[in-house]
């Protein structure tokens, strides 16, 4: 069972997404917090695998919240769930090490698929918040060929890379590369350790700040 936390200041809110989540036979809602404080110290209490997280929230909002939860031990995958689709908030909570970024407006069939993705150390943000966000904050390098970051980065690493920064999962990874789903973890895995990043939205964020990957590129 994918164990969740839902941290958000309204509980009707809280209410719909513990139907809808719990009517999948494999996520089971641990806890529920409708502060920041609180949703830290529930994923303390808990350990959930997920926590899906509002952004506005009393006490403490939920970037800190999530900087926080982040720094307990073996921590669980936060995804940013919020009616404010602004760059700003995208870019703190990628910042504060959201692994996933979803609007509440978005369909119920999308948060199932990303309380999966986290759970399994993939990750589902759109991609054109992805790329909207990370073109608007970042400067890119202007030297031509390899970033120097990515130098230690393989021909196939850099390939993988480049799909990763479109918004691909794993799983359409393989397809487009017409390999197994196995090896694709294992480049995305080597990719994060070689990069010093935590997920694979962190190294998107580098991949437009470096300026491998760039509008039209």
């Amino acid at each position: 069972m994918i164990r969740v936390l839902i941290a958000d200041d309204q509980e009707l809110v809280r209410t719909g997404f513990r139907v809808i989540l719990e009517a999948e036979g494999d996520i089971a809602v641990v806890a529920e917090a409708d502060t920041g404080l609180e949703a830290i110290r529930q994923s303390a209490l808990t350990k959930p695998q997920v926590v899906l997280m509002d952004i506005r929230m009393p006490e403490l909002d939920g970037l800190a919240a999530t900087e926080q939860i982040l720094r307990q031990p073996d921590p669980p995958t936060v995804v940013v769930l919020t009616t404010f689709d602004q760059n700003a908030y995208i870019y703190r909570a990628l910042r504060a090490g959201a692994a996933g970024f979803l609007l509440k407006d978005a369909p119920s069939s999308r948060l199932i698929a990303a309380v999966r993705a986290a759970a399994t150390g993939d990750s589902l943000i759109e991609p054109s918040i992805t790329q909207r966000l990370v073109e608007h904050f970042a400067e890119p390098a202007v030297t031509p060929g390899v970033p120097a970051r990515l130098a230690a980065l393989t021909e196939r690493e850099l390939e993988v890379l480049r799909l990763v920064a479109r918004g691909l999962s794993n799983a359409e990874l393989a397809a487009e590369m017409v390999v197994a789903e196995t090896t694709v973890k294992t480049h995305v895995a080597r990719i994060l350790a070689k990069l010093g990043v935590r997920d694979r939205v962190q190294a998107v964020v580098v991949a437009y700040e470096t300026g491998f990957v760039s509008r039209g590129r």
